[in-house]
């Protein structure tokens, strides 16, 4: 691939610092400090107009006076100057700017006038900017510190990437004194251009990173902040730290840098979706790093708990109950094995008590013992230090068996001076330990929870689950006709149209402008019926006693006819009334109320909530919420969230409800998301569901014109409106060669590894070597996972299968592109299996990857080709690409082609 541009800021060899100065505690001369301590070994040059030296190095006035090229440029001066110098590093050629200084967004208006100005100056000149507001990046193996830190971080595996420069100094000089060593820092601040999508794609290929840490404050570009989240999460553990768990903290948050705060089981959602873990504190972001970067991996939440004293394990126990782990279930064998093993009056269960005498070979059995039983998942050892305890002879044995077991062992020595041999230990020997209960338990939660989120992260739905029946057409005509009518809130009938359209069962309803035509109406409907105020002002009819039920005669429907009207003109006097809705009674002796949703996050867009209904849905404030595109997996996942899960089983004389029919409301609501990004909110409440089936009691939808159309330079992407892109169905296609012979053309999925592992396998020595200028026998489990379990966002992928017989589909050809790091080219590859060369398949393959490519804005597709491959190379100029040499390698072509619009 195209090296990202983080790599020249990151690993500069032509360094600038604008503002270098010798006044001690000023920002220019900590920066430069740091650059000179750490011995860096690029050229560093001082920018100082009122200098001639700094720090005992030559200063020169500007870039044109030091007439030498710079990669990046380190900007620490006052904010006000900061658009001048950015330009004038357009003009000398410098690709990379960081810009330490404050003074922008975040200070207001005229802050974010200048951080405008700095963001078209680097737009015009093809830079990139990090910052401004930022403590600064940091790459210790390269002896790079280009902060205002008082901290030289160790050289390490972890990387970690914040808004706030605060957090990246109080994280690295904590990390100092646990002997914590990064590959990288990056501070983005107010990230004005340079993001978390950003520096997460070069960290999901950087190979000295092994986990990331994200501190976010809040997201200002979704889509690629998800997306880049998705990218990195399939390679290595994603750890995240988010305050603004409530309102108060989100509007510190959004001053701090100006960046959106959306809700914050939002923004948990967005992070399940992503196969990412989160932290609430400083010390679990480092608890789960050390247990995920170990490379542990669970099969689902039992633990099992083995400790010397009982009340760690209570208090453990708590914890497991409230992260929602399971406490392991001991088989019956694991109980006769401790039986035999241990005193007559240990606890018989789990927690397993060892007693408080325990030795170390007591606590090995139980250990062994619980590793060896199938249904745990991984196992706490607590050590409490006692009169007869070895707490360094426990760690021995722990450490010992942990380091050969297929499941995690972590520990949990209580204590300071007695149990300090056993962290010693335990540090050598890379036993992840704990010094209480709660955080041992918290720690193995962050693996169940990346366990689950790496299942999610696998998801990726249609948009459209089954398209039969569904009719896109006639939901967007009744949305179309109230927008031009000026109206955001759809009727009653309106809204159940909408949802009719979309298959989802609705009661049946008319409206009555006058007390005929609702006597009419009955007639048609039968009793009992439901009448309900109707009117665009009105968002809850049960403020105004808006609903009445179970009216039975002709008198009663003309006494509530009269009511309705006195009590919305009494309680709500402004509201326009449009008529009263008369509707079919739907009673259900077993029915359980509830709610579905769809409201638009500030961050994440669309958003789908499912939970209790009723009228007391706001006070109750049950609810649980995912990202759409949903599935099965996905809704099972949301709907297991809720207090009210528990009600849809079947319990007493209630019979469980049809989880299938709910299941599939929710995946119409899912394609009504996806379809018409016109909707702003929807309530389906109460939505009755019983063991018969479900009806739409009650619907309400607002609209409006903003998403009415694609913004623009969006207008390619019929998704745009989404913070996480469906699989794209559309590019499903049939096509047939020369012979007859019938193709199916389609994106790639996650599930086709095996299709795509038995392809490369297959291919000829010789076209492995052209495809990867490497011999292999087969893709690793790693190539795998990059190759398709893809981000439809940034980057494509389509395979040629063909059915067999009794076999299935055959892979004969993939041909994928990379968005680069600009997101306005993108780098190709292509490899068609040795048996299917010369029959066209490549050269329909490219054609659609480009007209793929153009769709999503791209504006040129590029790629590399052996000298030696000459087919492949005459398909390329047989498809309008132009072919030059490498200038690095004579034996390797560049080949490019233009995507014009």
């Amino acid at each position: 691939m195209t090296p990202h541009f983080l790599e020249g800021i990151l690993a500069p060899k032509r360094v600038a610092v604008f503002g270098a100065s010798d006044e001690p505690g000023t920002l220019g001369q900590v920066l430069f400090a740091n650059l000179l301590a750490e011995s860096f070994g690029g050229e560093l040059h001082a920018i100082n107009p009122h200098r001639e030296t700094v720090q005992g190095r030559p200063c020169h006035r500007d870039l044109k006076t030091l007439g030498k090229p710079v990669d990046t440029a380190l900007i620490a001066t006052p904010a006000r100057t900061v658009p001048d110098i950015v330009r004038q590093c357009g003009k000398h050629g410098v690709r990379g700017v960081v810009v330490l200084s404050a003074g922008f967004r975040e200070t207001g208006e005229a802050g974010a006038r200048l951080e405008r100005e700095v963001q078209e100056i680097a737009r015009k000149h093809d830079m990139r900017v990090v910052g401004p507001n930022c403590l600064g990046v940091m790459r210790p193996d390269a002896h790079f510190n280009a902060t205002f830190s008082n901290n030289q971080a160790l050289p390490g595996n972890l990387a970690l990437v914040s808004q706030s420069g605060a957090i990246c100094t109080a994280v690295l000089d904590w990390a100092e004194s646990q002997q914590i060593g990064f590959s990288t820092m990056v501070s983005v601040g107010n990230a004005a251009d340079v993001h978390f999508g950003d520096v997460l794609d070069y960290l999901a290929l950087d190979r000295k990173t092994r986990s990331i840490l994200l501190y976010v404050e809040g997201v200002r570009d979704a889509r690629r902040f998800v997306s880049g989240l998705r990218a990195a999460a399939r390679m290595k553990p994603v750890i995240v730290i988010k305050p603004g768990r409530n309102a108060e903290s989100s509007r510190a948050a959004m001053s701090h840098t100006g960046s959106l705060v959306g809700a914050d089981d939002v923004f948990d959602a967005a992070l399940e979706r992503a196969g990412v873990v989160r932290a609430t504190t400083i010390g679990q972001l480092f608890a789960a790093a050390r247990v995920l970067s170990d490379g542990h991996a669970v099969k689902g939440n039992r633990l099992a708990i083995v400790t010397n004293a009982g009340g760690p394990g209570v208090m453990a126990t708590d914890r497991a109950l409230e992260q929602d782990l399971a406490l392991a279930q001991l088989s019956e064998k694991t109980i006769e094995t401790l039986d035999g093993c241990l005193p007559a009056h240990w606890s018989r269960g789990n927690p397993v008590d060892v007693l408080g005498d325990a030795g170390p070979e007591r606590f090995e059995i139980a250990l062994r013992a619980c590793l060896d039983d199938d249904g745990v998942d991984g196992v706490v050892t607590m050590l409490t230090p006692q009169a007869m305890t070895d707490p360094l002879g426990v760690a021995r044995v722990t450490a010992g068996l942990a380091g050969s077991a297929r499941k995690p062992v972590l520990a949990c020595w209580m204590g300071e001076r007695q149990v300090q041999p056993a962290r010693e230990h335990s540090a050598r020997e890379h036993l992840a330990h704990f010094r209480t209960p709660e955080a041992a338990v918290e720690a193995f939660s962050y693996l169940a929870a990346y366990q689950r989120n790496q299942r999610l992260l696998l998801q990726v739905p249609d948009p459209l689950s089954d398209r039969a029946g569904t009719d896109i057409e006639a939901a967007r005509s009744v949305i179309d006709d109230a927008l031009d009518d000026g109206r955001e809130v759809l009727s009653t009938m309106e809204s159940k149209a909408v949802l009719r359209a979309f298959r989802i069962p609705v009661t049946q309803t008319a409206r009555a402008t006058t007390l005929v035509e609702a006597l009419a109406m009955t007639e048609v409907l039968g009793y009992p019926v439901v009448m309900k105020i109707d009117s665009p002002d009105i968002s809850h009819k049960s403020d105004v006693n808006g609903v009445r039920l179970n009216i039975d005669s002709d008198a009663a429907v003309r006494e509530t006819w009269h009511q309705l009207h006195a009590d919305a003109r009494r309680l709500k006097p402004e509201a326009r009334i449009s008529g009263i809705t008369v509707e079919r009674m739907h009673t259900s002796h077993f029915g359980r109320e509830l709610m579905v949703g769809v409201m638009r996050d500030a961050v994440f867009g669309p958003v789908i909530s499912f939970g209790s209904g009723g009228t007391s849905v706001e006070v109750l404030r049950d609810r649980a919420v995912a990202l759409p595109p949903l599935n099965e997996i996905i809704i099972e996942n949301m709907i297991a969230r809720t207090r009210v899960a528990k009600l849809l089983k079947g319990f007493r004389n209630m019979p469980a409800i049809d989880e299938q029919a709910l299941e599939q409301v929710l995946l119409r609501v899912s394609e009504m998301v996806c379809e018409l990004p016109e909707i702003r909110e929807m309530d389906i409440n109460p939505l009755i569901v019983d063991e018969r089936g479900l009806v739409a009691v009650d619907a309400r939808i607002t609209v409006d014109q903003d998403h009415a159309e694609a913004p623009a330079g969006a207008a390619r992407d019929r998704y745009a409106h989404m913070a996480i892109h469906p699989y794209p169905a559309h590019l499903v296609d049939t096509h047939t060669l020369r012979d007859g012979t019938v193709l199916t053309v389609r994106p790639i999925r996650p599930e086709d590894a095996r299709i795509e592992q038995e392809f490369v396998r297959n291919l000829s020595e010789e076209s492995k070597y052209f495809r990867f200028m490497q011999s292999m026998s087969e893709l690793t489990p790693q190539m795998l996972v990059r190759f398709t379990q893809i981000d439809y966002d940034r980057e494509m992928a389509l395979i040629a299968v063909h059915e067999q017989p009794d076999v299935g589909e055959l892979q004969v050809a993939v041909a994928r592109y990379t968005m680069d790091p600009n997101w306005k080219s993108c780098e190709f590859a292509l490899t068609v299996a040795d048996e299917w060369q010369g029959r066209g398949v490549g050269y329909h393959l490219m054609e659609k990857l480009m007209e793929v490519a153009r769709a999503r804005g791209m504006e040129m597709i590029h790629g590399e080709v052996l000298a030696a491959n000459s087919h492949m190379l005459g398909l390329m100029q047989r498809l309008g690409f132009k072919i030059s040499t490498s200038p690095d390698e004579t034996d390797l072509k560049v080949v490019r082609r233009p995507l014009p619009a």
